[in-house]
């Protein structure tokens, strides 16, 4: 694993970049740039393990259907200023994978923010962007169908990978790829946790 690689192809298709050794440093300064702002969250269990709703909720206005009525959250969450994400996988190349069902956290991801973090821990980063798209469709997909006691054949069989399946369960019907920060978006920053957190 090539971290200082990662940074910098990150930082050269314009990404800004903060990298901390832990979750709590990483909470800690999320914290302390986030005060009175509109805050939409995507489903994400890094999120979750982070804490970062109950944190970010006392000095924020923060959006989650995770936490809240799901229409009325996500609804609120694609017109916050800030949008907060992980990833599926990241390529040690620069490219940014998330895989979702409903839409809202791929298109939120990449318009409609005046700012977007993505918060990634080292277990989700890959070599290449190929390895980074098999992570993202047969680790992170089953593991999400399985919390979510889906029927797909990836959350229920021994094998977890993939099935490319026509399940009405399937979770994988969209894939965004960040090769570069969006234009319409005035600042995208990648927080890159040095320990392993979510799928």
């Amino acid at each position: 694993m090539n971290i200082s690689k990662l940074l910098d192809n990150l930082k050269r298709e314009g990404f800004a970049v903060s990298f901390f050794e832990n979750n709590d440093s990483a909470v800690k300064y999320l914290d302390s740039q986030l005060n009175k702002k509109t805050i939409g969250f995507g489903g994400s269990k890094t999120l979750e393990e982070l804490n970062l709703f109950e944190t970010l909720s006392i000095n924020n206005e923060v959006y989650w259907h995770w936490r809240q009525p799901q229409q009325e959250a996500r609804s609120n969450s694609q017109t916050a200023q800030v949008y907060i994400s992980s990833a599926n996988a990241i390529a040690e190349t620069g490219e940014i994978i998330n895989i979702d069902g409903s839409g809202n956290r791929i298109s939120s991801i990449m318009y409609g923010h005046e700012k977007v973090y993505i918060i990634v821990g080292i277990n989700k980063i890959e070599e290449t962007f190929e390895k980074a798209l098999w992570r993202a469709r047969n680790i992170a997909a089953p593991l999400n169908a399985k919390r979510l006691g889906l029927k797909t054949p990836c959350a229920v069989s021994k094998e977890m990978k993939c099935y490319d399946c026509s399940s009405p369960d399937r979770i994988c019907c969209g894939v965004s790829v960040l090769i570069k920060k969006m234009n319409g978006i005035k600042e995208m920053e990648v927080i890159l946790i040095n320990e392993q957190i979510g799928y």
